[in-house]
């Protein structure tokens, strides 16, 4: 895996059933270095802090690979690297091959794989539809955030070295095909509740599921 675009946002106001709302989905490629904090990347805009940033979503990656299956079903929307509110665009990211609690070495920082994005309407009113939301999720490459382990610059042409693998895990694709399923794989359910690397708040919500 190798970041392709580093990315971030201003502030943008929305309109959302008639009121005004406030977002960074709207990222945009800087192609200079960016630095990852423990909760936030530096200078990138977070609206809504109840959702976004934190220590279980301090930067998201979303993989190139897949932007030309987005480009294909939205070929009239304006292009760019950053386009799904991704930190860093990364090409080969795989969902189905990375683990939640992986760490790996990137650049100057080291970060831990935390859980797959849950699009929200404000990417909906971004790709024009609410459609979308159904799509992406049914599509199954959600990207991933991450926890920054030991905070650092990362650059365009970075790649990421796997440190650790956690072990007894689930991967990235597997635990957010699992967020949606209406019949939940209990073993799945079981990895999942006892991976520290997910935020305990979503721990427990999923151990509502075990039979």
């Amino acid at each position: 895996m190798k970041i392709t675009s580093t990315n971030i946002a201003k502030p943008t106001t929305i309109i959302w059933n008639g009121k005004k709302v406030n977002t960074g989905i709207y990222k945009t490629p800087i192609n200079e270095p960016v630095y990852l904090g423990k909760e936030a990347v530096k200078n990138d805009e977070i609206s809504d802090r109840k959702v976004h940033g934190g220590i279980y979503k301090a930067c998201y990656l979303f993989s190139e690979n897949h932007y030309e299956y987005w480009k294909a079903l939205y070929p009239n929307l304006d292009w760019n690297y950053g386009m799904f509110g991704e930190n860093l665009t990364v090409k080969n990211l795989d969902e189905t091959e990375i683990f939640i609690g992986d760490i790996y070495k990137v650049g100057k920082a080291l970060v831990q794989i935390t859980q797959p994005r849950q699009p929200c309407f404000k990417f909906g009113v971004k790709f024009g539809t609410q459609h979308v939301l159904k799509q992406f999720i049914n599509h199954g490459f959600p990207g991933t955030y991450t926890r920054v382990l030991e905070e650092g610059l990362v650059t365009n042409g970075d790649v990421f070295k796997l440190i650790e693998q956690t072990n007894n895990s689930l991967t990235t694709a597997q635990l957010f095909n699992l967020l949606y399923a209406k019949e939940k794989d209990q073993a799945l359910l079981n990895l999942a509740i006892k991976n520290e690397a997910l935020p305990l708040r979503k721990r427990k919500k999923l151990e509502a599921f075990i039979k």
